[in-house]
């Protein structure tokens, strides 16, 4: 497989050129077909039985190395979608434009986009395992599922007799020394409603609201950060204006369920001899929002376009009251802490998307909201509430998506055989951790009964955000261990560690 500057010459080259290729062939998520086809190609060009499943997930094979043969089968598992998310003066084109990385003091970033080395870092440590031929391993499955960043359907889809090993390695995790062993459920909640719509009051002009410079990032691992929601700060800044004349036409916001909003549009009608009033509230509140997001994010901007024609169509008061007072009640952020795991978000909720279109005929309002729990009943109580919320002006919401955590198992003999390699590589176990975000482990354990899995990967910062990044070092240490693991694997697996 092809490489291209700047990775060739990072360590592990193998695993950066497997990266290399990644980058170059698009692969948001529902769009994973070119790069499935590409690998599954490659690896029968060197022998490796491959299997792509009704679902569209890819599955190769490795026979041992001579004389290991009696080793347990073990499966190396990750993702090919990415996350897709670009500056808002970028003109990246996610379905047809190659990723394109440099490297920045250690780190692989891309500058203007996401990197995709979630999970793409992972999947290229499992390709250059397969690669290998140094290598010394018992029997290998690499599993390489679909939509795990939208809807993890390819995990859900995976055909019962498709994996026959139950000891399972996950590369889809973003700290380095830390070995995962549980993680987060979760739900979707859809809104949908629909408003009545009149003309602009007389002497209105038409303005463009934009919220922005808000970092973003992984809407379950950064949601503890307290980063600012674009869709809810824009919510309060209109409510503001509110008194002063605002008539709502328009509103966008977010561009992904799983990411937090870094922007926000709203199109409003302002009544002309109060323009004046408008910027200099805007310019307060620009100053009031930074200050409470002081060390977070203090790149906060509001602007307002030049005045031009009015909007055709507006909300009527009673609807525009509706709609900011249930997007202003909404819940964002983090819930609870979790009093089991100490350190850990036990339940989120982020408001990802809205979108209020407006005509003559009327007005149709949409909203996604993300909500994940380590306690099932922590999400689904979450989730009702939204829509319990939503209920109050008759808008119709429904749960969709849901899908199981990942329990931990403390005694799980492939996490003590996990930590005794880790000392011994790494003068110390790694810690043991949960993540609050959505793994595919829970759904595949609940497939295959009796996967024992643990999780570990390279440092990772800013997934699901433009500016995300990879920590080269991390990333030869992560390849160090994986190949430890493989080659030290016992007979009878890992409860027959000496």
């Amino acid at each position: 497989m092809d490489s291209t500057p700047p990775l060739e010459h990072l360590s592990p080259p193998s695993v950066w050129r497997h990266f290399a290729t990644l980058c170059r062939i698009p692969r948001p998520s529902g769009h994973e077909g070119a790069i499935r086809d590409t690998l599954a190609a490659w690896a029968r060009l060197r022998g490796l039985p491959t299997r792509i499943d009704t679902t569209g997930n890819l599955v190769i094979r490795k026979p041992a190395t001579p004389g290991r043969e009696d080793r347990p089968i073990l499966v190396l598992q990750g993702h090919l979608d990415m996350v897709c998310q670009k500056r808002k003066d970028s003109p990246h084109d996610f379905l047809s434009d190659p990723i394109r990385p440099v490297v920045r003091h250690g780190w692989v970033v891309a500058e203007e986009t996401t990197l995709g080395a979630d999970n793409g870092i992972g999947v290229a440590l499992a390709l250059a395992a397969l690669e290998s031929t140094d290598l010394a391993h018992g029997p290998l499955e690499v599993l390489l599922t679909l939509d795990e960043e939208s809807g993890m359907t390819g995990a859900w889809g995976l055909e019962a007799d498709a994996l026959a090993g139950r000891l399972m390695i996950n590369l889809d995790t973003e700290e380095w020394g830390r070995v995962y062993v549980g993680c987060a459920g979760g739900v979707d909640v859809l809104v949908g409603h629909d408003f009545p719509t009149e003309p602009p009051s007389a002497r209105a002009i038409g303005l463009t609201l934009t919220l922005g410079g808000l970092q973003g990032g992984h809407s379950g691992v950064d949601i503890h950060l307290e980063r600012g929601n674009a869709i809810k700060l824009l919510t309060r800044v209109l409510a503001a204006l509110a008194p002063l004349g605002l008539q709502l036409a328009k509103l966008q916001g977010g561009t992904a369920r799983n990411a937090l909003p870094r922007d926000a549009e709203a199109w409003v009608a302002c009544p002309a001899d109060r323009e004046a009033e408008w910027r200099a509230t805007l310019s307060a509140l620009q100053a009031q929002l930074r200050e409470e997001l002081a060390g977070t994010d203090e790149g906060l901007t509001l602007t307002l376009s030049p005045p031009g024609p009015p909007p055709e169509s507006v909300l009527p008061p009673g609807a525009q009251r509706q709609l900011l007072g249930v997007l202003l009640s909404a819940p964002h952020g983090v819930r609870r802490w979790s009093r089991r795991v100490p350190g850990v978000v036990e339940t989120s909720n982020n408001l990802g998307l809205v979108s209020l279109e407006s005509g003559p005929a009327g007005a149709s309002f949409s909203a996604h909201f993300m909500v994940r729990s380590l306690v099932a009943t922590g999400s689904t109580e979450l989730a009702d509430q939204i829509v319990a919320l939503f209920s109050l002006i008759g808008a119709h919401a429904e749960l969709s998506g849901a899908y199981p955590g990942w329990a931990p198992r403390p005694a799980s003999p492939l996490l003590a055989w996990f930590q005794r390699l880790h000392a011994q590589e790494f003068g110390a176990p790694a810690e043991v951790a949960v993540i609050h975000a959505g793994l595919e482990c829970g759904i595949l354990a609940s497939k295959f009964p009796g996967l024992d899995v643990v999780s570990f990967g390279p440092d990772i910062r800013g997934a699901h955000a433009p500016g995300e990044r990879v920590h080269v070092a991390s990333v030869d240490a992560a390849w160090r261990l994986l190949a430890t693991l493989l080659a030290e694997l016992p007979a009878g697996g890992p409860a027959a560690q000496p």
